[in-house]
C-alpha cells in the first residue's frame, strides 16, 4: 500500500480562479493511477489556497503521473488561468487533518 511519503513528485500551480483550482484537483485524481486518490490534492482546500497566495501543490508517486497531470491541464484549461511555479522530486505529501472535508 502506498503511503504519503511515496507521493513525493510535486508540482505547484498558481491560479486566481477557484473553479480552475477545483479542475486541477480533479485532474490530479485522474493522473494518479494508483493508490489513495485523495493524496495528490491534499492541502489544496480553498482555505489552504487562500493562505498560500492562490498556489496549490499536487503530489504524485511518479514523474509520469506528474507529467500526465500537467499535460492534461495544458490540454483542457486555458493557459492564461494557471501557471506552474515550482516542482520537486523530493517533496513528500503530508497527511491532512481536515476532519474529512475535501473542499
Amino acid at each position: 500500500m502506498l503511503a504519503h511519503r511515496d507521493f513525493h513528485y510535486s508540482l505547484t500551480v498558481h491560479t486566481d480562479d477557484l473553479a480552475v483550482l477545483h479542475c486541477l484537483r480533479a485532474l490530479s485524481v485522474y493522473a494518479q493511477e494508483e493508490g489513495n486518490k485523495r493524496i495528490p490534492f491534499g492541502g489544496t482546500k480553498k482555505a489552504d489556497w487562500d493562505n498560500h497566495h492562490h498556489c496549490a501543490t499536487f503530489y504524485f508517486t511518479s514523474p509520469r503521473y506528474r507529467a500526465q497531470f500537467q499535460e492534461e491541464a495544458v490540454r483542457l484549461l486555458p493557459r492564461t488561468l494557471s501557471t506552474v511555479v515550482g516542482s520537486s522530486d523530493d517533496n513528500p505529501a503530508e497527511p491532512q487533518d481536515d476532519g474529512g472535508q475535501w473542499y
